[in-house]
């Protein structure tokens, strides 16, 4: 019965060891796509890395959200940090309180990143702010998302990217470009948290400190 007791803790042990590691590789994941996220979000918040179309306020607003920079960006880097951090917890109760904090964070973590997709999502459909013709002369707009389903049809016709937005130059293949890698980066930033939700979860239920305290008896 000893031995059995002493198997029972390895087999907690290399548990504790798994969804530990499990952490951490994706903790270190997330990093470089949390990275990937604000920078993509800063240069579309810069089209043909121009400012003063920023200060004028000629920047689509998916980008001026920033959700690139607080969503995918800050708030996964520090849950990335907490994942991270947590492979080095031993013990049981410890164990179990990390995993609830971790929880924790992988929830907000896939709610920040989902919704940093999200809007880049619509970002991509609805098209970009630009200078465009109208029957009054040339104004600033949003000229893809006006006819009812052109967002979608945009982006299947290339001819129309440099006949429609006369500034700025090359608006509609910047934007199209990091919307998509911004998109993509916080999409899988979102699956991974989720997958580490159910890793938290399984080391709740599973883990050492649901385990009977009692001391077996030592057979002679």
């Amino acid at each position: 019965m000893l031995r059995s007791r002493l198997s029972l803790d390895d087999r907690y042990a290399l548990y504790q060891m798994c969804v530990s590691g499990c952490l951490r590789c994706v903790g270190l994941m997330l990093v470089p796509l949390a990275v990937v996220c604000m920078l993509a979000n800063v240069l579309l918040l810069l089209p043909g890395l121009q400012v003063h179309f920023l200060l004028e306020g000629h920047v689509t607003r998916e980008a001026t959200w920033a959700t690139g920079l607080w969503g995918s960006g800050l708030l996964v880097l520090l849950g990335a940090r907490a994942f991270v951090g947590s492979s080095k917890t031993r013990g049981c109760w410890t164990f179990r309180t990390k995993m609830l904090s971790q929880l924790v964070y992988s929830c907000v973590c896939v709610l920040a990143a989902g919704f940093c997709s999200l809007v880049s999502g619509t970002g991509l459909v609805n098209g970009p702010l630009c200078l465009h013709n109208t029957s009054s002369g040339p104004a600033w707009g949003v000229p893809f998302k006006t006819t009812g389903d052109g967002g979608q049809v945009y982006l299947f016709e290339r001819s129309l990217w440099s006949s429609v937005c006369l500034q700025p130059a090359g608006v509609v293949q910047w934007n199209v470009t990091l919307f998509s890698v911004l998109g993509g980066a916080s999409a899988l930033q979102t699956l991974l948290c989720t997958a580490n939700i159910l890793n938290t979860l399984l080391g709740l239920v599973l883990g050492p400190g649901l385990r009977s305290n009692k001391v077996s008896p030592v057979s002679v």
